[in-house]
């Protein structure tokens, strides 16, 4: 096995889905947590810092996922190992995985089993939603100190 990981040069949607359908039919399906309502699909893959950014929503989690991109270069790591990412939306902790067909990549549980209340069309709606979320810059209070020391809290806002 290559101790490098070359880049994706084409969006992984196709394979992913594909790849993810596979163990689905093959090991999924009869696990009480599975919910065949609920579709296989790769959502909202960007590149992101070179590398493909998009959540995997399946019968049983959805998930944000991170690849390599075009022209990058990743060290082989062993599956399960633990590394933390500075996203836009602060830092995520993801595990490496592999899958066949698709190489190693990074993945972020967003919920595991996936909830039994929620449709195909919520689901599908939050995992479009949650790429967006994680790569979208965090809003903060223009009024608020980004630091206050610990006089400024006791201190009265000073009026204009």
């Amino acid at each position: 096995m290559p101790d490098v990981i070359n880049g994706l040069m084409q969006d992984p949607t196709p394979q992913l889905e594909a790849a993810f359908q596979a163990i689905a039919d093959r090991e999924m399906r009869e696990l009480p947590f599975y919910r065949p309502q609920i579709p296989v699909r790769a959502c909202g893959f960007q590149r992101f810092e070179q590398q493909w950014v998009g959540s995997m929503l399946t019968p049983w989690m959805l998930s944000l996922l991170v690849l390599p991109g075009p022209g990058e270069t990743w060290q082989r790591r062993v599956v399960g190992e633990k590394l933390a990412l500075r996203l836009p939306c602060g830092d995520v902790l993801f595990s490496v995985g592999e899958i066949d067909g698709c190489g190693q990549y990074l993945a972020a549980s967003l919920m595991s089993p996936v909830d039994k209340h929620l449709t195909a069309e919520q689901m599908l709606d939050l995992a479009e939603n949650s790429v967006r979320m994680a790569l979208s810059l965090p809003v903060a209070d223009a009024s608020e100190p980004a630091n206050p020391g610990r006089r400024a809290l006791f201190r009265l806002p000073q009026r204009s």
